[in-house]
């Protein structure tokens, strides 16, 4: 509950000191109104695990007050967790006309479209609620139709940049940032800004998406044979490049990927892609075509595993096949964790014989980043002239570095807040301070399972993972109570028992001299027993492998 409640409070239960599962809170007296649900995918270490997406149980417990969930964008990490946040809690979902388009795509999956609301908005729209007014301000980023929020409140004006940069010549006129809007809301005065970190170590501005195009055209004009470009399928304007460069050079368009094939429809179908009728054709269709007339768009550009990309360097795609001479790009530049799982891929291209364009923007040509540099964030400080600043959306260092730019351009020292997951900002008679926290963390999705698994279940995966496991049969006679034969090792991940006889037979022997003493201290506990098993085998293993392997005792009655 609020410490007081005629104060503003605003915090995170994502995006804070993280790049993913981005989900933010406005509250004030009986009202929550939320800001994204995304996820976050998991690294090496949580093995096992599918999603990681913002922990809910603040709100769970004031369910009550929570009044809306507003979208700025439809990116995995803002839109990714909607479905398991709407099994919880119902409540309207405000988004614009191509982020609903994803939304819906998700909320099918999860057979649950039918129950929600689902309220279309644009830059133009305003909304009422109790004690905070909402209005939007249209943002450039990599995808269409992306907002920022401006909430109006009792305290003062709180301001959301979304995902945001500032490009004058994007890939559709359409869709550039609404500067004057930016300004007026700047000379009515900002309270609170929250604005998005995730390039604020780099210097300069963020070259122009139309930079992109030009180089993706040059390439398709020398390409020889296939053409195969990756790229995030939500960068709308990267797609619709690609589609343009195909009809200049007189190629056809494959689609690989499932979110490829879902978003472009989608994209499509509301009006967001111009694609020639007749232009994409069916993967069974590529090998019928000659080579130098097809080109394949397809997913997988972070080196993700299972994505077509993956697939396509190991020749592990049915009916798809790279022969030297294919050119390959990469038009996404990897998030960072991913450089080892995209370098192997473009290992596997070379080896292939392919021609392969990969790297940053600046070293390919072949892709900008949707988020802004330095000098694209000073520009939002300057246009909204915060008194207070929240950095958002970024690992540490780069709120860090925003803090500074901050500081820069005139936010007085002191009133930048660099804040964690959880932490929260109450505002009281324009007063700013970080006062309390929430609970907040990761919830994780493990095939059907939502936060069932734990830090216990993830310690023992990575237990198994490292040294494997051991089970260790006992049998002993019920009604004489004493051992029935030797005691039966079965090993997974760990060494070949019957490759290893001298360590089968001291197993064996430490095994029946554990049980043995126990039964004459007629300590017959079944719990006692395994625990004493595991200690003494454990020990074992550990002076003369080095390993712990998982040891699983199991005693058997007849």
């Amino acid at each position: 509950m609020l410490s007081n409640e005629q104060s503003l409070s605003i915090f995170a239960l994502g995006g804070l000191n993280e790049i993913g599962k981005n989900m933010y809170a406005i509250e004030y007296r009986n009202e929550i109104i939320l800001i994204d649900c995304g996820n976050k995918f998991p690294d090496e270490s949580l093995l096992g695990i599918d999603l990681i997406i913002p922990d809910i149980s603040y709100l769970i417990e004031n369910k009550g007050k929570v009044k809306a969930l507003l979208v700025t964008h439809g990116h995995e990490d803002h839109i990714g967790g909607i479905p398991f946040f709407l099994k919880k809690i119902n409540v309207p979902v405000y988004a614009t006309r191509f982020t609903l388009g994803l939304i819906e795509l998700k909320l099918k999956e999860h057979k649950i479209l039918s129950e929600t609301e689902l309220i279309e908005i644009d830059h133009r729209s305003h909304l009422t609620f109790n004690d905070i007014t909402v209005e939007f301000f249209k943002v450039t980023h990599s995808i269409p139709d992306c907002l920022g929020i401006v909430f109006n409140t009792p305290e003062g004006k709180v301001v959301h940049t979304g995902d945001f940069k500032f490009d004058l010549t994007p890939a559709k006129q359409d869709e550039q940032s609404d500067i004057h809007k930016m300004a007026e809301i700047g000379k009515e005065g900002v309270l609170l800004l929250l604005s998005e970190s995730t390039n604020a170590e780099r210097p300069g501005s963020t070259p122009s998406e139309q930079m992109v195009g030009n180089h993706v055209e040059e390439v398709f004009t020398r390409a020889e044979r296939k053409v195969i470009l990756a790229t995030f399928a939500s960068n709308i304007s990267r797609v619709q490049q690609v589609v343009d460069a195909a009809q200049k050079t007189n190629r056809k368009l494959a689609l690989l990927g499932r979110s490829m094939v879902n978003v472009v429809e989608v994209a499509i179908e509301r009006g967001y892609l111009t694609v020639p009728e007749g232009m994409i054709i069916d993967q069974q269709e590529i090998n019928e075509i000659a080579p130098e007339r097809v080109a394949i768009l397809c997913t997988g550009s972070q080196g993700e595993p299972m994505a077509a990309l993956a697939r396509l360097s190991t020749g592990n795609f049915r009916g798809v096949e790279i022969l030297p001479g294919d050119t390959v790009i990469f038009a996404a530049g990897p998030i960072p964790g991913n450089e080892r799982s995209v370098t192997t891929i473009v290992d596997n291209f070379f080896a292939l014989g392919a021609k392969v364009i990969y790297g940053s923007g600046s070293s390919s040509g072949m892709h900008v980043s949707g988020h802004g540099y330095s000098e694209d964030l000073k520009l939002m400080l300057t246009l909204m002239r915060p008194k207070y600043v929240i950095p958002i959306h970024g690992e540490y260092r780069m709120l860090h570095q925003h803090q500074l730019l901050a500081e820069s351009v005139g936010v007085e020292k002191g009133n930048t807040f660099i804040m964690n997951n959880g932490d929260v900002l109450e505002i009281k008679n324009s007063m700013a301070n970080q006062t309390r926290k929430i609970p907040a963390g990761n919830t994780y999705v493990d095939g059907i399972g939502v936060g069932d698994v734990g830090d216990l279940v993830l310690r023992d995966r990575k237990q198994l993972s490292e040294d494997g496991m051991l089970v260790i049969v006992v049998t002993m006679s019920k009604t004489e109570k004493r051992l029935i034969g030797r005691p039966d090792v079965i090993t997974r991940g760990f060494v070949y028992v019957s490759d290893s006889e001298e360590l089968q037979k001291e197993m064996n022997r430490l095994i029946t001299i554990t049980v043995n003493d126990l039964l004459e201290s007629r300590k017959y506990q079944w719990n006692v027993m395994k625990q004493s098993i595991k200690k003494t085998i454990g020990q074992y293993l550990f002076k003369h492998t080095k390993s712990k392997p998982m040891i699983l005792p199991i005693i058997i009655e007849i």
